[in-house]
């Protein structure tokens, strides 16, 4: 396994390879879910690279981008047990340095309004323009993301379709521990009690599923909101079920429904959807 920091170095490596590469975006803390994605693109390609980089662009909330988790040794570590092949893993000033290609001017559309758009103020932008520099960096036949961020799915699946580039996506399930909560980095920063009320959000998930098709979606929202406001240590932002590919507003129940959940437990902010049909 290969370590590179610097855009040129990576890119002259990566010229000489004639096989397909597969590439895994991270920004670190590595958990099982991310290593699935490692081992999913070991088995179809012939190279895998994985960055590692936290990118102040998609924060729109500066304490947050500080208590982020920031654990290459480690991440280091996991990736080499996994067979990864490269480790891509700049500072800002290398990925954003003044000579670099100009920051991408893409219109996300209805997605920065709604939800996790609405919420965090230029999020999706900071994502659109890392991805993009990331696949013209390290040119991937194939990508692969976890659908646990559900929106930023859509993001990266409208970004190749609107600008055409020449990158097979995949996205993959969502990854569970065994109680149901979200494998996710920011777990690492729930507290034993809260970590203890974290599977109150795949209850509600499950209860929005299996309910779908015979109660009030207002009716399922109110209970899922409720269940989750019982226990003190939460704050919702949202539950709302959803047209899976609009996210707008559910007109009949035949049509592909998504149940979208995002909360702060103990001051931790945790996101997560289930798909209904």
């Amino acid at each position: 396994m290969i370590l590179f920091k610097q855009i040129e170095a990576l890119k002259k490596h990566l010229a000489q390879i004639s096989g397909s590469i597969g590439f895994v975006p991270t920004m670190g803390a590595l958990h099982e879910g991310h290593l699935s994605l490692i081992e999913k693109s070991n088995s179809e390609n012939d190279i895998t690279v994985c960055s590692i980089f936290v990118n102040p662009l998609q924060f729109n909330n500066k304490e947050d981008l500080k208590k982020y988790p920031r654990t290459l040794p480690q991440d280091m570590t996991l990736l080499k047990e996994h067979n990864c092949d490269i480790v891509f893993a700049p500072n800002a000033e290398e990925i954003y340095k003044v000579d670099s290609d100009s920051v991408l001017d893409f219109n996300v559309g209805l997605l920065d309004t709604l939800f996790e758009g609405s919420l965090r103020p230029g999020h999706f932008k900071g994502v659109a323009i890392i991805v993009n520099k990331l696949f013209d960096i390290v040119k991937p036949k194939h990508a692969y993301f976890g659908l646990k961020d559900y929106q930023q799915c859509m993001l990266i699946d409208k970004l190749v379709t609107d600008l055409k580039l020449p990158v097979q996506l995949h996205f993959c399930p969502t990854l569970r521990e065994s109680d149901g909560l979200a494998m996710s980095s920011r777990n690492a920063r729930l507290s034993e009690l809260a970590r203890q009320s974290a599977p109150r959000i795949y209850e509600c998930l499950n209860y929005a599923k299996a309910n779908y098709r015979t109660k009030n979606i207002t009716s399922i929202e109110e209970w899922c909101k409720s269940h989750l406001l019982e226990d003190a240590l939460y704050t919702l932002e949202y539950f709302n079920i959803v047209n899976a590919e609009t996210l707008m507003p559910i007109e009949n129940s035949k049509e592909k429904a998504v149940a979208l959940c995002a909360a702060f437990l103990d001051g931790v902010r945790l996101i997560d959807n289930l798909v209904l049909n």
